[in-house]
């Protein structure tokens, strides 16, 4: 597995990283032996970093990453986690008292003193833009609550913020073939910064494994059924901001191109190993609920760079399908 340095972290992590909400909550049920089948699946593979956030089950996920990672204390595993969510998503909750009580709480999740990296979980524009904010942020670096810090975010206009700031390391942001817009500025302005990407959603919530049809369902407790209209936290989360129909049609057509593009790789591992070639990622951290999901994900790490042909048409199939939904909302 390549490893790439993580931002302003100075790290290694693997180009495919695991994202564990799935193995938290609102994907439908994954037992605790499920999850650890996962974790060492991908660690097998060659995953070294891992993504959490305290409010994945309610800390059911750092705490299975924790005790996961403490049983490989060699391996040189990297986890971030996130913060932000416990209480209403206001820019008045976003202070110092809250920030140490909620890392008091991953850090007893988590097992560990310092955390690796801490990201702010998808906090209103205005935390991001406030002095302040990073003001705590850097105080908690130098009491070695955290080693580093970075911002989860919604919009570019949210990254590009975010990276301008001089010990942000790293910026994790939705980036898949049907949500392109941080390749305009957020991408290059990371690059020249020296801020890590982490992408999240790589396969806009599994619409890009064109597996679905226009009759899948999903559990009850799976956001991908309560979230559709993004009453519970922002839509984009769910198939990008993407509705459903237009999602699996597109997606059919992206499993037809990547069919055709003669390559020996699934719809799903064309679409990780198209948002790792991009100039700028750090990781890319898919999620999975099985181990197959988890091996299978992460030997798109070994794919390299997708031919030029294939590139083209999946950015003609961006603009003529999913452009105009989403390009100008995030």
């Amino acid at each position: 597995m390549e490893q790439r340095t993580l931002g302003r972290t100075g790290r290694p992590v693997s180009v495919i990283g695991l994202g564990t909400w799935q193995l938290g909550a609102d994907w439908g049920d994954v037992s605790e032996d499920d999850a650890r089948a996962v974790l060492e699946a991908s660690a097998e593979a060659g995953v070294t970093f891992y993504d959490t956030a305290d409010v994945y089950g309610d800390g059911r996920s750092e705490q299975l990453v924790g005790r996961f990672v403490a049983e490989h204390a060699d391996a040189g595993f990297v986890v971030a986690t996130k913060m932000g969510r416990r209480e209403e998503q206001v820019p008045a909750n976003y202070v110092e008292a809250n920030f140490r009580a909620w890392l008091d709480r991953s850090r007893r999740n988590l097992g560990v003193d310092t955390i690796d990296l801490v990201q702010l979980h998808c906090p209103p524009s205005e935390v991001i833009d406030d002095d302040a904010t990073y003001d705590v942020l850097d105080r908690l670096v130098e009491e070695q609550v955290i080693a580093a810090y970075g911002v989860s975010v919604e919009t570019a206009d949210q990254a590009l913020s975010a990276i301008a700031r001089p010990h942000v390391a790293s910026v994790q942001i939705i980036l898949n073939a049907f949500r392109m817009k941080p390749l305009d500025a957020v991408l290059p302005a990371a690059e020249k910064a020296g801020v890590g990407i982490i992408a999240r959603v790589p396969l806009a919530s599994g619409l890009l494994s064109g597996k679905y049809g226009l009759d899948t369902t999903f559990a009850e407790d799976d956001h991908r059924t309560y979230n559709r209209d993004g009453s519970a936290f922002d839509v984009g989360e769910t198939f990008s901001g993407v509705d459903f129909a237009t999602g699996v049609e597109a997606a059919q057509e992206f499993a037809r191109l990547v069919a055709a593009s003669g390559l020996d790789v699934t719809p799903a591992q064309a679409a990780i190993a198209w948002v790792a070639q991009l100039s700028g990622v750090s990781t890319v951290i898919p999620g999975a609920r099985n181990t197959d999901q988890a091996r299978s994900n992460a030997a798109a790490g070994a794919v390299g760079s997708l031919p030029d042909s294939l590139v083209a048409a999946i950015a003609d199939l961006y603009d003529r399908r999913i452009r105009e939904q989403v390009h100008g909302r995030w």
